[in-house]
């Protein structure tokens, strides 16, 4: 007698698999786009969401954090623009052309995108979808080490708006590009969206991405950015999560970079119940330089998990990753990093490390650096660290004059700006540190 095996979904699964099966004939694209999103939810369907059993998914485990699924953003109305209009507002000081999205879907009255600079042109990935932009075709979905990531396989099943970024050969975009991402409703909606972003030959350019919504709305966030970075290029890309504190938001960069490049990459996370930042980036030319840092802000009982997997494909590249911590209250934070060098990959220099600064008896830092090297002349390793701040520096700063919570606070600045100061950009690296300023003064 053969017993029939059924797999049992949770709520939140069975919510998304009639979710796509009601929507997905209104999501935009056809053909070939309509083939994607099948194929990714079928991947989806087999697997379900991301648990403690999958390797690189162990200490997020989104099938017990999401007791349910939220349904589709509904396009933005007059309202809802209205609360969304100063997304992003804090970082006015930067000077950056602000590209806004409230709820998922591209909002260009609310944008900047008067007198592009010569070479850049921006637009939606919804209307690249529904008119088969064949070079967005090309692109979208590419094999990747997260073409069978969960939460990637999900966004491709749902996408629906997003940017679509080219920045032409050797064009020099000197004003800095910000995606801003704002959920405005007053009701818990989940928002998938997509992004595409293609930095020419000896191009040079710098992209802010920023995420944010209400306080206490328990509405999920599933975003995905697709970069292309073409050789002897220049490219910086900010990432900032200051989403709203019962949110569930989980990002990911899918980066394949040329040869000769420079890249930088930071993340920034103060905002969100549970964060999950998510980063997979292959070196597919030679005398490539990446530097890939992120510094989170954590109270309560959030959590952020930062997991990154960075693939030397080839030989002489060299990488950097330096993430840091500040862990409050009951809150957790976790690094997952892997170094990836493979067999022809000589003469590959990559070093990671992660600092996790621990305020309270409650808090918790999780870290697990990993290389995987293939090749047998290569400079690589690794670090972790997690503590409680210097009682003898403490002392010493107190012994000045200087009051306990002010002297924990100049600790703590000095902690965060050594990962801030690997932004290029002196405006934004203010920017940030003037938040970690506030998140301080709220401590109490």
């Amino acid at each position: 007698m053969n017993a029939e095996v059924r797999q049992i979904r949770t709520v939140a699964e069975q919510g998304l698999l009639d979710s796509y099966l009601a929507s997905k004939a209104k999501l935009p694209g056809a053909g070939d786009v309509m083939a994607l999103r099948e194929a990714a939810f079928k991947v989806f369907e087999q697997q379900g969401l991301p648990h403690r059993r999958i390797e690189e998914w162990k200490y997020t485990d989104l099938r017990a954090v999401m007791r349910d699924s939220k349904p589709l953003a509904l396009p933005p109305d007059a309202k809802a623009k209205s609360r969304a209009k100063d997304a992003g507002q804090w970082l006015a000081a930067v000077g950056a052309r602000r590209i806004v999205f409230v709820d998922g879907v591209f909002a260009p009255d609310l944008s900047d995108l008067s007198a592009l600079e010569k070479g850049l042109t921006i637009g939606s990935l919804a209307d690249a979808l529904a008119k088969a932009d064949p070079h967005v075709l090309k692109i979208l979905g590419r094999a990747s080490p997260a073409k069978d990531d969960p939460a990637v396989t999900l966004n491709t099943a749902f996408m629906g708006d997003g940017a679509v970024i080219r920045v032409a050969d050797s064009a020099v975009i000197d004003k800095p590009l910000h995606l801003a991402f704002v959920t405005s409703g007053d009701k818990a909606v989940s928002i998938f969206a997509r992004s595409l972003v293609m930095i020419g030959k000896g191009a040079k350019a710098t992209l802010i991405e920023s995420h944010e919504g209400p306080a206490g709305i328990e509405y999920q966030v599933n975003h995905a950015l697709e970069l292309s970075v073409g050789d002897e290029a220049q490219f910086d890309h900010i990432k900032i999560a200051h989403e709203g504190d019962k949110a569930i938001h989980v990002g990911t960069l899918i980066a394949d970079i040329g040869a000769k490049a420079r890249i930088g990459d930071f993340t920034f996370t103060t905002g969100g119940a549970v964060v999950r930042n998510q980063i997979f980036m292959r070196l597919g030319g030679q005398e490539t330089n990446a530097n890939i840092s992120g510094a989170s802000l954590l109270r309560a009982r959030q959590h952020a998990d930062n997991t990154l997997v960075i693939d030397h494909a080839v030989p002489h590249c060299t990488s950097r990753e330096t993430f840091k911590s500040v862990v409050d209250d009951e809150a957790r934070s976790v690094f997952q990093g892997k170094i990836i060098v493979r067999p022809d990959a000589q003469k590959t220099d990559g070093k990671m490390a992660t600092h996790a600064l621990l305020l309270s008896e409650g808090a918790e830092a999780d870290a697990k650096p990993e290389l995987e090297i293939f090749a047998d002349d290569v400079v690589c390793g690794h670090g972790a660290t997690a503590g409680a701040l210097d009682e003898d520096l403490l002392f010493y700063l107190k012994a000045r004059g200087i009051p306990p919570k002010e002297a924990e606070a100049l600790l703590i600045q000095a902690f965060i700006g050594a990962a801030v100061e690997t932004i290029a950009n002196e405006a934004l690296r203010e920017a940030l540190m003037s938040e970690a300023e506030r998140w301080l003064a709220a401590r109490g």
